[in-house]
């Protein structure tokens, strides 16, 4: 079995590009795969191979300044969902956009098992802060979906509903897959002056792992961003797949489409490409699969 640990910290880091070379180093030594966000607000991403290996990753993020509390989750796989490795340095370890510093305006931490009693008070306003496609496969009973295509869009869209938003609410509770966002989204709110906001410590991810699916207010599947698509409570891989047109997660419904067509196309892009670059799909998805009947990695291939 793989493991497969997703991790995050918002930190300090003066300069990330002294800090990418020693990282990519001990990855490629320890010979996992997956992607290696820096920033210098800290550190994102998710990362798969051995236990062992993962750990010693792991272990060398834990020593970078302020990484010791690394948010950290962790998931099996039959194999890699990661075929490649990549350390980046980037502008923000999660875009949204807006200059925001976490640190200084942290919000309300709530473990899984407070997490219901909070969103069934209606003075709370519960905020799903990722993206529509995400939202589709699955959210909380009774949150607001942004209908955002990218998390770029949140401020905005904040900014432009806050007033309808906030009637009649007295805090804001938001959440998102594993932690991030919805902890950069809560200090984007706390700069702009609302003071009671929460977030979900760990995530829709930590929360189907911990709370039973007989006392669980989520309703579908929460959609990852690997090979396994989409997962359920206690983990458990999920029902959707994934269109290797548009890379959006397609459900047993959409499966049953005639406009679903395995590797080419699917209800969401079957208008929006022609038969040149269907055929060019369909091809590529035949490569792939003659690729892992040899038991290699295709080069195209990307779930990263």
């Amino acid at each position: 079995m793989i493991r497969i640990s997703a991790l995050y910290r918002f930190a300090r880091f003066d300069d990330p590009s002294a800090l990418r070379g020693p990282l990519l180093a001990a990855a490629q030594a320890a010979g996992v795969k997956g992607t290696l966000l820096l920033a210098t607000e800290g550190i994102n991403g998710t990362i798969a191979g051995e236990a062992a290996a993962l750990d010693r990753v792991i272990a060398h993020i834990r020593a970078l300044p302020g990484c010791a509390d690394l948010s950290l989750k962790h998931g099996w796989a039959e194999a890699s969902p990661f075929h490649r490795l990549k350390v980046k340095v980037k502008r923000e370890i999660v875009t949204m956009g807006v200059a925001v510093d976490p640190l200084a305006y942290a919000g309300t931490y709530v473990a899984p098992a407070e997490w219901n009693a909070l969103i069934a008070d209606p003075a709370t306003l519960v905020i799903d802060t990722r993206n529509a496609y995400e939202v589709a496969v699955g959210t909380f009973a009774g949150a607001v979906d942004p209908a955002t295509a990218s998390f770029a869009d949140f401020p905005a869209w904040f900014r432009d509903h806050r007033d309808t938003l906030m009637a009649g609410k007295t805090r804001v509770a938001m959440f998102c897959t594993g932690g991030i966002r919805c902890e950069k989204s809560t200090a984007f709110l706390k700069a702009e002056g609302v003071e009671a906001v929460h977030h979900l410590d760990g995530g829709i991810l930590r929360y189907l792992e911990e709370v039973p699916a007989s006392e669980s207010r989520w309703q579908g599947e929460c959609f990852v961003f690997d090979q396994r698509v989409a997962v359920g409570h206690g983990l458990a891989p999920g029902t959707h797949a994934l269109c290797h047109a548009c890379r959006m997660p397609v459900s047993a419904a959409d499966r049953a489409s005639p406009l679903y067509v395995e590797g080419a196309s699917c209800p969401a892009c079957h208008t929006t490409r022609d038969d040149t670059q269907r055929a060019g799909y369909a091809e590529r998805h035949r490569q792939q699969r003659l690729a892992e009947d040899r038991g290699e990695a295709h080069v195209g291939r990307r779930f990263d």
